[in-house]
Formats: C-alpha cells, structure tokens, sequence
C-alpha cells in the first residue's frame, strides 16, 4: 500500500461580513467597497456573509462563517460586524474599521450616507485595496 504525502489545504473562498450602517457614510462606503471587492478584484475567492441574516440565524451563513475564514469590516467603531462574528462563530481573521482606516490614511468620509460622489472614489479604492489585501493574506496563509 502507498503512502499518501499529506498536504496542507488552504481555503478557496475568504467570508467578507461587511456591517449594514446605512445611517453613516462609512458604512455605504463599506458596501461599495465590498462591492468593488466582490466583482472585480476577488470575485472567485471572496463571498458576502449578509450581516442581518446572519445575526437572525441563517444556517448557511452560520455554517459558511465556522468553516471558511472571514473578514469583518465595519463602518465605524462600534464594531457591530466584528463582534457579531465572534459571538456566532468565532474571532475574523481580520477586521477593519473604516473610520480607523481613513483617519490612518488622512482621508475624509464620504459627505453623504445616501450618495456618494467622484471625490469618494479615492476612499473605496482605499478600503477595497485593504481588503484584498487581508484577503490575500488570509489565502496565502491557510486556515
């Protein structure tokens, strides 16, 4: 009988929770980014866990959040992402703050939680790019 050499299995597939703050600027620029995340940047190893189905009890994000790793990445520091995950199925690889991220980088926060504008596009670009970084990491390393 052969020996079968074991080999390390990395995750295909990185679980982005972006919060739901639809009140606060950062949070719409959270979605976009991950918009911008999903269908253009990491679209065959990224996936969003949608956060209020999630806290309700969906099974299939429940079961995707135990078994792949994930990112949370929330609006403000309040942490409503972040901190759901760990209550329900463990501490994120990574999480983001956008409001720590923007600050760190000397970027102001979209005027509008409703709207955003060209002049916004800089601080997607920003949070999207701090993501698939994340993501990359999270890849490379392996759960």
């Amino acid at each position: 009988m052969e020996l079968l050499e074991l080999v390390e299995i990395k995750p295909k597939k990185v679980g982005i929770i972006p919060c739901n703050g639809e009140e606060l600027p950062e949070g719409t620029l959270t979605r976009f980014a991950c918009r911008k995340l999903l269908d253009k940047l990491k679209p065959g190893s990224t996936v969003t866990i949608c956060l209020p189905l999630f806290i309700a009890g969906g099974k299939e994000e429940r079961e995707f959040a135990n078994k792949f790793p994930t990112i949370t990445v929330d609006g403000c520091d309040k942490r409503c992402s972040q901190i759901s995950t760990e209550r329900l199925s463990g501490k994120p690889r990574y999480s983001i703050v956008i409001t720590d991220l923007l600050k760190e980088h000397g970027i102001n926060a979209p005027g509008s939680a409703r709207t955003l504008m060209d002049a916004d596009q800089t601080a997607i670009d920003l949070v999207a790019g701090e993501i698939v970084k994340k993501v990359d990491s999270t890849l490379a390393e392996g759960q």
